[in-house]
């Protein structure tokens, strides 16, 4: 009898949702538009009408100004890939196995350790002595491992694969221990394929935070060999506002440099590899690879 108006209730609910989703997603995506429409126009078009979302003028002098030196980006590129791939393939193997020994039942310290990591959440040593300890101590400046080693583990990361792991059925376990699998083959075998979503998405923001980093570059690398992505625009961006200062300093036309269209150019440049990674693991966000596992 109420079939028709649960239907109909459903349906104005999906138009809703699908429509609220539909706006946040044009919110979203319209400062990227803006970003490649400005990386497209002429820099004169853009310091007198300013960006447009469909460019009046189209000039491609901004990317050719970025691959005039293409050995240094693609340096830059070379780095920050290895980085992403080594660090982020390190530090999942290392938060996920730290996890499983701290969500053990049976690890009898494990309330100590956890608390210890929980500790460093809340209070850090400072700038200062990390810079201290890097430069002076393990005198890792300028070196490819400082880059690779700081942001290399994430207590918050351990904290949300501990949880996970913990929704693990221990039947899994123990049944793997009756059959005589060690600790390290339960771990590789079984747990980890079993984590595929919570690793996917810890994955993905350590990713992020490996190619997005710039701020160790600026502290510890003077090496321009050793320049990641991110750093590398920084410097460049830099140069071209410093070079458009002194022009307008000395009375020079400053039309003619593609400052802000370079910044754009840029900016697609060193954004675009890492945003084609999502829809590869969107997959695992959601879906639960635990369901079923252990049959009564």
């Amino acid at each position: 009898m109420h079939t028709p108006k649960i239907q109909t209730d459903q349906l104005i609910m999906n138009v809703l949702a699908y429509s609220c989703i539909t706006f946040v997603a044009l919110i979203c995506i319209l400062p990227f538009l803006l970003i490649l429409s400005g990386s497209i126009t002429d820099e004169k078009v853009i310091i007198l009408e300013g960006y447009k979302l469909f460019p009046s003028s189209f000039s491609f002098e901004a990317y050719q100004l970025i691959f005039k030196i293409p050995e240094e980006i693609l340096r830059a590129y070379g780095v920050t890939v290895s980085l992403t791939l080594i660090g982020t393939s390190l530090s999942l193997f290392l938060i996920s196995m730290s996890s499983y020994v701290l969500q053990r039942s049976d690890f009898k310290w494990r309330n100590a350790f956890s608390f210890y990591y929980y500790f460093t959440t809340l209070f850090s040593g400072g700038l200062v002595p990390l810079y201290i300890l890097v430069v002076n101590y393990l005198k890792l400046n300028d070196t490819y491992l400082v880059l690779l080693l700081l942001p290399l583990i994430n207590v918050f990361y351990i904290l949300v694969m501990k949880s996970f792991m913990r929704s693990i059925p221990a039947a899994i376990t123990e049944s793997a221990k009756i059959d005589g699998a060690g600790d390290f083959t339960i771990f590789i075998r079984l747990i980890l394929p079993l984590c595929k979503p919570a690793l996917a998405t810890i994955g993905l923001f350590v990713a992020l935070g490996y190619w997005n980093d710039w701020f160790n570059s600026l502290l510890f690398i003077n090496n321009q060999k050793l320049y990641p992505l991110q750093y590398y625009l920084y410097k460049v961006i830099g140069s071209v506002d410093a070079l458009k200062s002194v022009a307008e300093k000395s009375g020079i036309s400053v039309r003619d440099l593609p400052g802000e269209g370079l910044k754009m150019a840029l900016t697609i440049v060193v954004t675009g590899p890492i945003v084609l990674l999502y829809p590869f693991i969107q997959r695992y966000f959601v879906k639960g690879l635990t369901i079923g596992a252990v049959k009564g």
